[in-house]
């Protein structure tokens, strides 16, 4: 067992993908903070959450050049309600400190890598798309104007009912094709924009524009007539890939800097299956690291996480039997260990929905470099 994310790691590495089995336990966040602090040691120059890849740009333009304040990126640059979170507050005032003593080769980049969605909603493609015209400075084009009441998109049952989803209507269909047209015009300027403005303007445009038509997809999925399980199936199957291809995006920026960690539940970061249940109601798909790590164009060292025990979501002592039981005989307080030293186990019961926590099994386990257990 060790503290040390170093004695993990047996060789270099670009993405190093830290898990949680639940976002409600705040441990995670603070053993995460600890770890990224080790990887900054070890070459380690971006972290890259679950949360919106656009908003992120508040909390990335505070870090670099102290834009805004604390308050206003907790509050502006987190999707999911993470702002409220204290570790990740305190995550983003480490970075800021950290940046101000550096030079500019040295720095921390924050990243998001989430798409613009929640659970069960999921916003208008307008003002993404607004923001790709301004910065190419193109008059009389109301994108506002064709996409309509902002509420139509952004209500819930314009994604769990296909009969009210937006995704398959003249809008959707009109403004798709403004949002392609709008990205050939912004690589065909690129030369002439990236001179005016920056490489880095040029970027957030374009990953605004990305960020648009990830959204039309995710309505139009939202629109097909499908029953439940295979719908939720679909729109995780969706917001998984944008994901991925967000973390590509990313390391394109980054690779040249240094590796990356990244930070989200299990699910989006572990190369076996992912699967969720809850009554009649199943889905399973690939998740984002699961993609990523197929494709092999980076390095990636998946820690999956686990939970012994919890007063936060009121989760019990685990079984003996059960792989968090095993694992918290072996661990006083938070700890790493190879996951090939993870003797095989019973997947625990225990846990409810509204915990929001899904336990190792062993194709999780099999699937990991390395377990962080946290005893509770």
């Amino acid at each position: 067992m060790s503290q040390h994310i170093r004695d993990l790691i047996s060789e270099p590495c670009d993405l190093l993908a830290l898990g949680e089995p639940t976002h409600q336990e705040p441990a995670f966040g603070a053993v995460r903070n600890v770890l990224f602090a080790q990887l900054v040691e070890l070459g380690f120059r971006s972290i890259a959450l679950e949360t919106d890849r656009v908003a992120a740009f508040a909390v990335n333009d505070y870090i670099s050049h102290g834009t805004g304040s604390l308050d206003s990126v907790m509050n502006e640059g987190f999707s999911h309600d993470f702002g409220a979170l204290e570790a990740n507050r305190r995550l983003v005032a480490w970075m800021r400190e950290y940046n101000q003593t550096r030079p500019p080769h040295e720095r921390l980049t924050f990243h998001g890598f989430d798409a613009p969605t929640e659970n069960t909603s999921a916003p208008s493609p307008r003002r993404y798309f607004e923001h790709a015209r301004d910065y190419l400075q193109i008059d009389n084009l109301d994108i506002a104007g064709i996409a309509g009441d902002d509420h139509r998109w952004g209500r819930a049952e314009a994604i769990l009912d296909f009969a009210m989803s937006m995704g398959a209507t003249p809008e959707a269909e009109r403004l798709r094709a403004i949002g392609e047209d709008l990205l050939t015009r912004l690589y065909a300027r690129a030369p002439e924009l990236i001179a005016k403005t920056s490489r880095d303007e040029w970027l957030r445009a374009r990953t605004h524009l990305d960020a648009g038509l990830g959204l039309l997809h995710y309505h139009w999925q939202a629109a097909q007539p499908l029953g439940q399980s295979d719908r939720i199936s679909l729109l995780l199957t969706t917001r998984d890939t944008l994901m991925a291809r967000n973390l590509l995006d990313i390391r394109g920026a980054e690779a040249r800097r240094g590796p990356t960690m990244l930070f989200a539940h299990n699910l989006h970061l572990q190369r076996s299956r992912s699967a969720w249940s809850l009554g009649d109601k199943s889905a399973a798909w690939s998740g984002a690291g699961a993609i990523v790590d197929s494709l092999r164009f980076e390095r990636y060292f998946f820690v999956a996480a686990s939970l012994g025990r919890s007063a936060a979501i009121k989760l019990g002592e685990p079984e003996p039997d059960t792989f968090e039981g095993l694992l918290q005989r072996r661990i006083t307080g938070w700890g790493l260990i190879p996951a090939a030293e993870v003797s095989s186990a019973r997947k625990r019961t225990d846990t409810t929905p509204q915990q929001g926590y899904f336990p190792l099994d062993q194709a999780t386990v099999d699937g990991a470099d390395a377990i962080l257990h946290i005893t509770g």
